[in-house]
């Protein structure tokens, strides 16, 4: 028999990255999508890249210059100001609420780096 502290947390996280899949299609594809780069970098795999190395997309020179590889934490403090994080970027959009930052990097920290077939 599970115990309730095992399968909430696990519920939990099941849910947020759902939910930040709906996020995700709903507001990042207009600029971005999971396997091609669009206006912006194509989004599999962005946990754990280099910041600024995305294949065959071209960056802000400020973006391009940065030295960090991305993380949750680096990515909710994107997604709430990226101006605050890479001075000199060129996304314009901001994640208001917490709970979906804390969503979308749920759902992104689940992609894999390559595309599914």
């Amino acid at each position: 028999m599970l115990a309730w502290a095992t399968v909430v947390p696990a519920l939990v996280q099941a849910q947020s990255a759902s939910h930040g899949q709906q996020l995700v299609e709903s507001r990042c594809f207009a600029c971005h999508s999971l396997d091609a780069n669009r206006v912006g970098p194509a989004l599999r795999g962005v946990v754990g890249r280099k910041a600024g190395k995305a294949p065959d997309y071209v960056y802000s020179d400020a973006l391009a210059a940065a030295t960090f590889t991305w993380d949750a934490t680096r990515i909710k403090a994107w997604l709430t100001d990226p101006e605050q994080v890479v001075p000199g970027q060129r996304m314009n959009y901001r994640v208001d609420l917490a709970q979906d930052r804390e969503d979308v990097v749920a759902y992104l920290s689940t992609l894999s780096a390559a595309p599914r077939q």
